[in-house]
């Protein structure tokens, strides 16, 4: 087991009533190692919110996340971003490039905090594999205004990939993407499950998307189903 969501609900409180807007109701979730899951869900039904909680960026009202067979709500701050650094790597809808950056500089940008440079060395040679592999090498030197949108969005999951995470979430990834480059991008996500030993979960309004998945979820009404 990779990462497990125990029973966990969110809900915030309504200003001047005990009412509650609840966005997740008692969700559980087990994803094991290199495994691919997709959620599924009307807008507003909380697909982001529950991302967020499994990527410890926003915490549950209550239940438990176990990341690595480690309880997140008995981590403090350092340990929370030790995990999340070490194991998670994250795609959004947005790619959130730096446009002063040149593309390779982009994408090596988690590796500033490692301090050892045989680490250094091994995920900036990971990094221009990558690259390659998602065929952006001739582009490795221009910075986001000179790329397409499919392109900055190819270079942020190599981003995402480049510390080497054991489980990749992706947020409507293909969301701002015309419909080749969307699938272009749901191809290749698929493949670096495969290749890359890496367990993905994605959110997505993209049918096409979670067909490449191995599992696919519904959110609705705050509750998560396994679809047949």
């Amino acid at each position: 087991m990779l990462a497990k969501l125990e029973q966990i609900s969110r809900y915030y409180e309504r200003p001047g009533s005990e009412a509650r807007n609840i966005v997740l109701d008692q969700v559980s979730l087990t994803i094991g190692e290199k495994e691919s899951i997709a959620i599924i869900g009307p807008s507003g039904s909380g697909k982001s919110t529950l991302l967020n909680i499994l990527g410890t960026l926003d915490q549950p009202s209550s239940g438990t996340v176990i990341l690595d067979g480690k309880k997140t709500d008995e981590m403090d701050e350092a340990g929370l971003a030790t995990i999340r650094n070490r194991l998670i790597g994250f795609v959004f809808q947005l790619h959130y490039l730096l446009p002063q950056l040149t593309l390779i500089e982009n994408v090596l940008l988690p590796l500033l905090p490692v301090k050892d440079k045989s680490i250094q060395k091994i995920n900036s040679e990971r990094a221009h594999h990558l690259i390659g592999r998602v065929g952006l090498t001739r582009q490795i030197h221009q910075r986001p205004g000179q790329l397409s949108v499919g392109e900055c969005q190819r270079a942020a999951v190599v981003r995402a990939l480049v510390n080497q995470p054991r489980l990749l979430l992706a947020d409507e990834p293909t969301g701002s993407l015309d419909a080749e480059n969307a699938s272009q991008l749901g191809q290749i996500l698929a493949e670096l499950n495969r290749e890359q030993d890496l367990a993905i979960v994605v959110v997505t309004h993209s049918l096409d998307l979670a067909s490449r998945m191995g599992k696919k979820y519904h959110l609705t009404s705050g509750k998560l189903h396994l679809s047949q």
